[in-house]
């Protein structure tokens, strides 16, 4: 028995001709916000008046249902943009630093976590240190005693 096995599953469904739900939708939010700047603006003002916010919403609505730069959609690829900008691009790293440096997506129960393990890893290199000071102390005066 054969069957037909799908190619390409991660391709959106086109539901009206080429557009997609996703575009369909923002195209319809845009739409209605770029309507309706124009029917408060456009009986009272003249057409230079309504015509700058009506188009501004208009491209921002196009931008975001149809361009994919990177093969990413337009508002993933816009916040990975901001990402790269916001955040800096080179980390140093200083040895036996007392910071703790988590990343900022963790909740704050998991910081406590990571603090409380490096406490304790800190805890025990200075009890090690202190035990050994004190055995190379019992065998400094043990050679003396004799």
């Amino acid at each position: 028995m054969q069957f037909k096995v799908p190619q390409n599953v991660q391709r959106e469904d086109k539901i009206v001709g080429p557009l997609t739900l996703r575009q369909l939708i923002i195209c319809g939010i845009g739409g209605g916000i770029a309507y309706v700047i124009y029917v408060s603006l456009g009986k009272e003002y003249l057409w230079i008046t309504w015509l700058p916010p009506v188009a501004i919403v208009s491209l921002i609505t196009l931008l975001f249902a149809f361009v994919r730069p990177l093969d990413m959609n337009f508002s993933n690829f816009l916040s990975v943009y901001l990402q790269f900008i916001l955040l800096p691009q080179k980390r140093y790293w200083v040895q036996s630093s007392a910071e703790i440096i988590t990343s900022m997506y963790t909740t704050a129960k998991q910081q406590t976590k990571v603090e409380k393990t490096a406490e304790a890893k800190a805890d025990q290199i200075i009890d090690k240190a202190k035990k050994l000071e004190e055995l190379t102390k019992i065998l400094n005066t043990h050679g003396k005693n004799s």
